[in-house]
């Protein structure tokens, strides 16, 4: 194995990534139908309990060793996948076409002899039953498109559909669609990600009732262990626990490949950094209890060196909603707009949005119809600060496939080289982190744009391979891409 070549160390981990996604969907189906066999109304006699265990679940992880959180997730993802199946078989209301003809034999417009109804007229073949959201992903799924995980955060995150018109289920079915193509580019966390904002993007009354639930989850505790450590355990809500992560990547972004262009300040505070024999769970820890010594009294230079933390939140604000305001209210003056923290794109309701837009204010990016940047400058050699606002407002992170590094930890580069003439112009640059942007520089590899299209990653000749179409990590980008029917310029608030 050890004298393999590199391109055969990549194909057959993928190989044998298959191999396991597909072992994944059976397992996942099998649990499915243990799940279904093992219900309340079949007691005693059902399949689990004729096994000896008190669920499905147990039955799975006794079967195949996993862990709780594995086995859970298989019967979640099982069930959905057996779902439509189970209501047809059973004949549920709702689970058969929607054309309102009868089945065969119903007496109307099913099938007699020779295929005609008993008026001698030819019977009307019922319509195909609607695709639902539910039916996109677990075609997705089962069509290699999505992993058993894939499938299980997209569906948790997604939800159900608020209301049942037609409107509101045809926007859930583009939502998912959507969060089926990311999911090739995102980690499964990620995904879960914005699978949670496009939900609060769609549903914003619902995003307060979320929110509002994971506030009263918040709580502190402090114990002593038996050996006696001190120990804590926190809850954050939404919002706090943006800024504890804005904190700690204030203290720690030289050492997980921030971005390299800084002052001699900063570089030496990098330098330091990088030396320090803490790791950096402790370096946290640091940081987090100078902070609190601290308190509000300090000059924030002397706990976070040069940069000082802060959460930026960004919303997508909607032209048409006139006065500036930035999205519609309700009868009260709430706010119904969802917002998203720039790093990595947490969901925010728009009350936390409106509290801090009445503290700190706002910067104005302009974009088009397909989500680039417009009139933010090309007039210096570097992008400036609002420029790199507008590439985070589109990239949402590094662009590169696969990688998950936040926004405020990349570099911004330009695929036109500025000793060839190229502009430091938002429709010529891109968000890269550290590491991709010194492969690209490095290893021969190229980034193109034709207009305002797609970018388009070129492998170097000694790797090979197609072309990859770069494509934005942002969550908020829901509001333009898929882009709106022409008839429906505001579909997405169903």
């Amino acid at each position: 194995m050890l004298d393999l070549s590199d391109r055969s160390v990549v194909e057959i981990a993928r190989d044998l990534a298959a191999i396991a996604n597909d072992v994944a969907r059976l397992q996942a189906l099998m649990a499915g139908v243990a799940a279904h066999r093992s219900q309340r109304k079949d007691g005693q006699n059902g399949l689990s309990a004729t096994e000896g265990h008190a669920s499905p679940a147990s039955l799975i992880q006794d079967i195949t060793g996993g862990s709780k959180a594995d086995v859970l997730r298989q019967v979640r993802v099982g069930k959905a996948l057996l779902e439509e199946v189970i209501e047809l078989r059973e004949g549920r209301p709702g689970a058969g076409p929607e054309s309102g003809q009868g089945g065969p034999g119903s007496g109307a417009g099913g099938s007699g002899a020779g295929g005609e109804g008993a008026s001698g007229e030819a019977a009307v073949p019922a319509a195909a039953p609607r695709a639902t959201w539910k039916t996109v992903l677990r075609d997705a799924h089962l069509g290699r498109r999505l992993t058993a995980e894939q499938h299980d955060v997209i569906r948790r995150g997604l939800g159900e559909p608020f209301d049942d018109s037609e409107d509101t289920a045809q926007v859930w079915v583009v939502a998912a669609a959507s969060l089926v193509d990311d999911a090739v580019n995102l980690t499964v966390e990620d995904l879960a990600v914005h699978a949670r904002a496009v939900r609060d993007a769609i549903d914003p009354v619902g995003a307060e009732q979320r929110y509002a639930r994971r506030f009263e989850n918040r709580s502190f505790r402090t114990w002593l262990d038996r050996e006696g450590q001190h120990r804590g355990s926190i809850v954050f809500d939404d919002e706090d626990g943006a800024w504890i992560n804005a904190i700690t990547a204030a203290g720690l972004r030289p050492r997980r490949g921030g971005p390299r262009f800084m002052t001699d300040e900063e570089r030496a505070r990098a330098a330091e950094l990088a030396h320090d024999p803490r790791s950096n769970d402790q370096l946290a820890y640091d940081l987090v209890m100078s902070v609190l010594r601290a308190g509000a009294v300090a000059d924030a230079k002397d706990v976070f060196g040069v940069r000082q933390p802060g959460v930026r939140m960004l919303i997508v604000n909607n032209p048409d909603s006139g006065g500036g305001d930035p999205g519609p209210r309700d009868a009260y003056g709430r706010l119904l707009t969802a917002g998203f923290t720039e790093d990595r794109g947490h969901p925010l309701p728009g009350s936390v949005i409106d509290r801090n837009l009445c503290m700190h204010g706002t910067t104005e990016v302009t974009v088009d119809g397909c989500g680039n940047p417009l009139d933010a400058g090309r007039e210096h050699r570097l992008f400036q600060p609002k420029q790199r606002l507008a590439l985070a407002a589109r990239d949402g992170g590094c662009m590169w496939p696969g990688c998950d590094m936040p926004g405020s930890y990349c570099e911004a580069h330009h695929i036109d080289p500025v000793a060839e003439g190229g502009r430091t112009d938002i429709d010529r640059g891109i968000l890269l982190c550290k590491y991709h942007h010194l492969l690209l520089h490095n290893r021969g590899w190229r980034i193109t744009r034709d207009g305002k299209r797609a970018f388009i990653l070129h492998p170097p000749p000694d790797v090979g391979g197609p072309p990859v179409t770069l494509v934005s990590k942002a969550p908020w980008k829901w509001a333009w891409d898929p882009p709106p029917p022409p008839s429906k310029p505001n579909w997405r608030a169903a």
